[in-house]
């Protein structure tokens, strides 16, 4: 890919509509709704390539030569960024990685607001009592205050939430808050469960 940054690739990618490919984990995956989501921000067109494998697969065939890009969580991609063996244009958010201070976010590589991410919660079935609920957030919010383990997980490119975040009520507003902005996009898309299959 010859572009050198994020707005040199938006016009290389503008100049050969749906002739450059984005590897993605198949229909419906974060790298399909990701790649489909920054096509309608930047105006761009793409060629998806779905990988049964996922992300493996997909970053074997990238330093490969045999697509020209995908959108992939930290942990998958921070390795070969390191080794120099893929180029890295922008988080997809608005602040830069501890990991990888040195790529820019979307806002300062000139994609503003194009925020992508992908998150973990810990879920337990419906009616679950309030004290185990509160018992396995305790465990987490201990977990994640541990140094050793919050150096470990943001080397790997995860991002902590802050302590106030680390409630069942705000991941509850948090996963709302991504349905709200996610849905119209996976449905505009035509994506449904069985297209995922």
């Amino acid at each position: 890919m010859p572009a050198k940054n994020l707005p040199e690739l938006i016009d290389v990618l503008k100049a050969n509509s749906q002739k450059l490919t984005l590897g993605t984990a198949g229909p419906g995956s974060g790298q399909h709704v990701s790649g489909i989501y920054f096509q309608s921000a930047t105006g761009t067109t793409l060629r998806f390539v779905p990988y049964r494998a996922g992300s493996s697969d997909i970053m074997k065939d990238l330093v490969g030569g045999h697509i020209d890009l995908t959108f992939d969580q930290a942990i998958s991609a921070l390795p070969y960024v390191r080794n120099g063996q893929i180029k890295a244009y922008a988080i997809t958010a608005g602040v830069r990685l501890p990991a990888a201070p040195n790529i820019p976010t979307v806002d300062e590589a000139g994609a503003p607001g194009v925020y992508i991410s992908t998150w973990s919660g810990l879920w337990v079935p419906k009616g679950t009592p309030k004290g185990v609920i509160q018992r396995l957030t305790s465990a987490a919010v201990e977990a994640l205050a541990d140094k050793d383990v919050r150096h470990r997980l943001e080397d790997l490119g995860q991002v902590i939430p802050p302590r106030e975040r680390q409630t069942a009520e705000a991941l509850g507003a948090y996963q709302k808050a991504e349905i709200e902005k996610w849905w119209p996009i996976i449905k505009s898309a035509n994506i449904t469960l069985e297209s995922c299959r």
